[in-house]
């Protein structure tokens, strides 16, 4: 019995680090996309080059400024918020819900 309680510990161990690793992998596809498309923007204002094929020539400032706050979500989303709502937060949270129903409780 402890040996199948170890193994599935592990494998839900696995299946999170792995869940973890898609999304920074996501989070590093979407960096590199977002920088490329950014120094096109800059080229295209700055130095005045002109980019006339499909995608690139809509970028402006509204699609890169909706692009920025995307990309700072998904940064803080990947990297902050597991200090923010963490597992104190959790444990918090579930604490205070408790202490609520408790509260609420009626005995008939």
């Amino acid at each position: 019995m402890e040996t199948n309680y170890n193994g599935s510990y592990e494998s839900e161990l696995h299946e999170i680090a792995a869940k973890k690793v898609a999304k920074l992998k996501s989070f590093y596809s979407h960096t590199l996309i977002y920088v490329v498309a950014l120094l096109l923007y800059i080229l295209n204002v700055y130095f005045d080059v002109r980019f006339n094929f499909f995608p690139i020539r809509y970028i402006n400032g509204f699609v890169m400024c909706i692009w920025t706050t995307a990309f700072l979500i998904q940064a803080i989303e990947q990297f902050a918020s597991y200090k923010i709502f963490g597992e104190e937060w959790e444990q918090r949270k579930v604490k205070s819900i408790l202490e609520k129903e408790r509260k609420n409780q009626k005995w008939e």
